[in-house]
């Protein structure tokens, strides 16, 4: 277990198709590839030995590690600082037209003469296939022995050898000389890195690109640093052929050091689709959110037969999501089982018809008007929730231990019903308007008088119940409730007391809630405790919102990422890093920075 760095060690380096975590000790541990969901051809991170990984690692003795983003860019320097020199690597993948996806690695000495060795041990297929390798003239090739043969071409520019099937190398370099490293997709035809001065050129390319996509952002308050920071790591996560955008780009990170918590988050969930937008909206990214929207358009012209939706889909919008898990990783420092697919994509969720809903709704108020055939699917849409909503269900948290009736997928036909109808009235749509009117106000009162417990002055978790449950914070944040109603405050009041342990907040007490159907216990989740800032803020806590919010950013990693989960002693659990998390982060500091005023 010793060998396996903390998940807050990482920074994350892509391209738009997919990404690569790369480690203080100068480690690619961890990437899918070519694509956000393509089997990994590295993924040390989840069993160190039979994983695979991509490492440069200069010989100094007792040397510090530093990692940092060039400003305005996701290109990462790793540097290494001892008495007896200075190493730094750069790594960055090019954005490009063409589908190479390259990573570069350029290694130079900034101070003394350092040694470093190289290697570079791809596992194909999440390490279930063999591989072949043949030495070209400007590299070596890694050849799958699987059914897909991906081929995989590796260039240097220092002699390589070949050691079972993985290659080494071992080079000195005096101050101000590089080495380098291009790792690509074969192409028999030739490559733009075949150019002399290709790394030099993408290097500047690279730095251009992200520092003219952040310059758009309009977002000029304070924290604006971690602001732009979970701007680029989203960017980071969109797609670019599809438009969607990952959860995460990672599987198999635990909830629980050892535990069974360990999920697949490289996909497209409804539920991220309302946050994402108004968060790119907010910021200014028009451009993201359309093409977001057209991927959201794409899946309501899919519907079940009866105006259903899934929950989640393929980033290229595919239905079947498969899980199965990889018996023969041995999990982040030992956490079993290591799954791929995810088999919540066919549960029931209610909460989802909501989210896209809102999502469309304010598209259709800051970006663009919608299309004659989407709303003829959203009606649709909205008649199921109408026929639907009293329905037990998963819920938000996706509980694997029974259904319940929870107030949250509740509060999300509420929306679902209420943006159908801001909607049809804002646009004169054709609707059948007072059926959603009289289905939203039976829900309405429904929340009020089946969610409320006069014991413990607080909306509850699900019908019925005595818990409490993060989800609800979303409440005001829906504009379903005021900030400042009394009953709000008082749940409120009532969630500080029990879900949050200083500035962290827990979904709901594992022990007590609605069964989730597995063993152990978890962290606190990241993203509520950004919503918990955002409602103190709303409801005019303003001092102590701005308080649980800087304490929450000192909980950012080296490099301002989150995971999903913060553990006891704050290191980062679940998969990294999570758009949730820095999409609640950009609302939080948002609503703040507005309430503080100039």
């Amino acid at each position: 277990m010793s060998n396996y760095q903390p998940i807050e060690n990482y920074g994350i380096i892509g391209d738009l198709h997919t990404i690569a975590l790369v480690g203080m000790d100068g480690s690619i541990d961890f990437m899918s590839f070519p694509h956000f969901d393509s089997p990994t051809i590295f993924a040390a991170l989840l069993d160190h030995e039979k994983g695979g990984r991509f490492q440069i690692c200069p010989k100094l003795d007792q040397a510090r590690h530093k990692q940092l983003y060039l400003p305005d860019t996701n290109i990462l320097l790793t540097r290494f600082l001892s008495e007896s020199g200075v190493a730094e690597i750069s790594d960055f993948m090019p954005i490009e037209e063409c589908c190479a996806h390259r990573i570069v690695r350029r290694v130079k000495t900034i101070r003394g003469e350092v040694t470093y060795q190289m290697k570079f041990a791809p596992k194909f297929n999440y390490a279930r296939d063999t591989h072949k390798v043949e030495e070209k003239e400007k590299g070596i090739l890694f050849i799958s022995e699987g059914e897909d043969k991906q081929t995989i071409f590796l260039r240097c520019s220092v002699p390589v050898k070949i050691v079972n099937g993985e290659a080494v190398a071992e080079f000195k370099l005096h101050a101000g000389e590089t080495a380098s490293f291009i790792l690509e997709q074969y192409s028999a035809n030739g490559s733009p890195a075949d150019a002399p001065d290709y790394i030099s050129r993408s290097f500047k390319s690279t730095v251009n690109f992200w520092r003219n996509w952040i310059a758009k952002s309009n977002y000029k308050g304070r924290w604006r640093e971690m602001v732009d920071r979970s701007a680029l790591v989203l960017k980071l996560l969109t797609s670019k052929p599809h438009g969607s955008i990952v959860a995460a780009p990672t599987f198999g990170l635990p909830e629980e050091l050892g535990g069974e918590r360990n999920w697949d988050y490289r996909y497209t969930w409804i539920r991220d689709a309302s946050f994402t937008l108004y968060g790119l909206i907010r910021l200014g990214f028009t451009d993201e959110a359309a093409s977001f929207m057209k991927w959201i358009e794409a899946r309501c012209g899919e519907l079940n037969p009866d105006g259903s939706l899934q929950i989640m889909y393929g980033i290229d919008g595919r239905h079947k999501l498969t899980e199965i898990t990889l018996d023969h990783f041995e999990g982040y420092k030992k956490s079993a089982p290591v799954r791929i697919g995810n088999g919540a994509y066919d549960q029931l969720q209610l909460d989802i018809y909501g989210e896209l809903m809102d999502s469309v709704y304010l598209y259709d108020k800051y970006g663009s008007q919608i299309s004659y055939d989407l709303w003829q699917n959203l009606i649709r849409l909205v008649d199921w929730v109408c026929d639907n909503w009293h329905k037990t269900d998963e819920g938000i948290w996706e509980v694997r231990g029974g259904q319940q009736e929870f107030l949250y997928s509740r509060l999300m036909c509420w929306v679902a019903l209420d943006r159908g109808i801001r909607l049809a009235r804002k646009r004169s749509y054709p609707a059948p308007i007072q059926k959603w009117k009289s289905v939203r106000n039976e829900i309405y009162n429904a929340i009020f008088t089946d969610f409320w417990s006069d014991d413990l002055k607080a909306f509850t978790q699900y019908k019925g119940s005595s818990t409490l449950d993060a989800s609800n914070l979303l409440m005001p944040m829906v504009r379903f409730i005021s900030p400042t109603d009394p009953r709000w405050i008082s749940t409120l009041n009532a969630i500080q007391k029990e879900l949050v342990d200083d500035s962290l907040v827990y979904r709901y007490k594992v022990q007590e809630g609605a069964s989730d159907g597995l063993s152990g216990e978890e962290g606190t989740f990241c993203m509520c405790s950004f919503w918990n800032v955002e409602c103190l803020s709303r409801s005019g806590d303003v001092k102590k919102a701005r308080f649980l919010f800087e304490k929450m950013l000192g909980y950012a990693n080296h490099l301002g990422l989150y995971a999903e989960e913060l553990g006891p002693s704050g290191e980062h659990l679940g998969n990294f890093p999570q758009a949730f998390t820095h999409l609640a982060l950009i609302s939080a500091a948002y609503d703040l920075n507005k309430r503080l005023g100039e």
